[in-house]
């Protein structure tokens, strides 16, 4: 993907100088910093009808509505400035002006404050139309500033809006190149996690992909999806609840796989709830980018959209990650105030862990390291495996560790920040993804009673994963 990356000043100058577009701008929480930039390049007239800024929140109330929250910098305040915004434009300028594409740009903003309380982050969306008279469509965008200034994220801000807008209008027929230009000079000062594209000019693209190119193209380590494939944000749907996390390669989902998410869900929930009155919980799997790397050497859209559908056909919500460890994992969700975080993993994914933080820490730094990933409300679930050589039933109590670690391993073990998955069904155990992804690849009949039915259907439907037909009766 070969692009002239422009300056904002450019972006800008370009939008300005496009007579057919014509919008409004409405910024709360840290000024006017978009509309700055288009006023300053010169010749807005022919860009801009007007511009506001509602930074009290009673008269935001006044203008917007108040939100059941109590929160202004959320996804549904956002939503409620571009229905107003944009409803204004239609309603005063439609028939004075037929032959233009009309926008409406909001942005609401929490910049990082004195105290450093607040890290910085927002919500920036445009309603725009592709077309003179065509019906509207919205770009919707999350971003978390990382700058320690608060000047200097104001003006990322701003650069981030205009890339928004150029992208919108200039590369809304290559979402991938949409998606990798939000950062076009504000790389590696600002994240951008949640990005939602729809509209009836978008009624193809499918926001799972948008949210995969945010991790691939490196504008944030952690994005996701729920089991509809809508785009979400852990703002808005993990706030204070519990939740559990599956990592996995996924390719495919095997009748294991289905017994890991259902098995470890319902310990997590037995585990964190049984002290609660209400148990408000949820799990989601995680895919990271080093897994959609492995066979391809780079991320195949098929391939990822191959699992997704699969996932979702589950009913499971999709953690799309580059998290190369847990801890990178922990830390994204840490902002969001999560109440209990179980994550799942299998027992020989456990034994790498072990292994890799024992080598990696023989300086005496052993105990930190395995404190920064067993943290007070986080515990490990382990799903146990039978030794493909040995026939052997491996679970975390007869895990065997380094004889260094020993006594760590079994502190965690004692204290259940390790804790074993009791409930499974054993005779499952024996189905190894392996030789599922060969069984479908060889054309046999093998794989279609290791995989739940709906993994099965999807398979079938896609052609996934080199599947053409199973005509072969054969053991692998």
């Amino acid at each position: 993907m070969n692009r002239e990356i422009k300056k904002t000043e450019q972006k800008a100058l370009e939008i300005n100088l496009d007579n057919s577009i014509y919008g409004s701008f409405a910024e709360i929480g840290a000024g006017q910093e978009v509309a700055r930039n288009f006023f300053q390049v010169g010749a807005a007239v022919g860009t801009i009808a007007k511009t506001m800024s509602a930074y009290d929140k009673t008269y935001s109330d006044a203008i917007y509505g108040a939100e059941k929250s109590g929160r202004y910098v959320c996804e549904s305040r956002l939503y409620k400035m571009l229905d107003h915004e944009y409803g204004l434009m239609e309603e005063r300028l439609q028939k004075d002006l037929p032959e233009t594409k009309f926008f409406a740009f909001a942005d609401t903003v929490a910049a990082i404050n004195y105290a450093r309380t607040i890290k910085g982050q927002g919500w920036l969306g445009i309603r725009f139309q592709v077309t003179p008279n065509g019906k509207p469509n919205d770009l919707v965008i999350h971003v978390k500033m990382k700058d320690n200034n608060n000047r200097q994220q104001q003006i990322a801000i701003g650069t981030l809006g205009v890339n928004l807008i150029y992208g919108a209008y200039y590369y809304h027929k290559d979402p991938e190149t949409l998606i990798a230009s939000l950062i076009d000079g504000i790389k590696d000062r600002v994240e951008v996690d949640f990005v939602r594209l729809t509209g009836p000019d978008f009624a193809e693209v499918d926001n799972r992909l948008l949210i995969m190119y945010l991790v691939k193209h490196r504008l944030t380590e952690v994005a996701m999806f729920d089991k509809e494939g809508n785009s979400i944000h852990a703002s808005e749907v993990m706030y204070k609840k519990g939740l559990m996390v599956v990592r996995g390669n996924f390719k495919p989902p095997t009748l294991v796989t289905e017994d890991v998410i259902n098995s470890g869900f319902k310990q997590f929930v037995q585990d964190t709830c049984q002290h609660e009155d209400k148990c408000d919980s949820l799990n989601m799997t995680e895919i990271t980018v080093d897994y959609l790397k492995r066979q391809y050497g780079e991320i195949s859209d098929r391939d990822f959209l191959d699992r997704a559908d699969m996932l979702n056909a589950l009913g499971q919500s999709v953690i799309i990650s580059d998290c190369s460890n847990h801890q990178k994992l922990i830390n994204y969700l840490s902002d969001y105030k999560i109440k209990h975080l179980g994550l799942v993993i299998g027992v020989w994914e456990l034994s790498e862990i072990i292994e890799k933080k024992f080598e990696e820490n023989q300086d005496g730094r052993l105990l930190v390291a395995f404190g920064e990933l067993f943290t007070r409300n986080i515990r490990i679930y382990v799903y146990p495996a039978i030794d493909e050589d040995t026939n052997e039933l491996i679970n975390a109590k007869t895990l065997m560790v380094p004889e260094g670690i020993h006594f760590l391993y079994k502190h965690l073990i004692d204290s259940r920040q390790i804790v074993e998955i009791e409930e499974y069904k054993k005779e499952n155990l024996h189905i190894y993804p392996h030789r599922v992804i060969t069984s479908i690849q060889a054309g046999s009949k093998y794989w279609e009673d290791k995989v739940p039915k709906k993994v099965a259907d999807v398979i079938k439907k896609n052609g996934s994963f080199g599947y053409v037909g199973s005509n072969i009766a054969i053991n692998i």
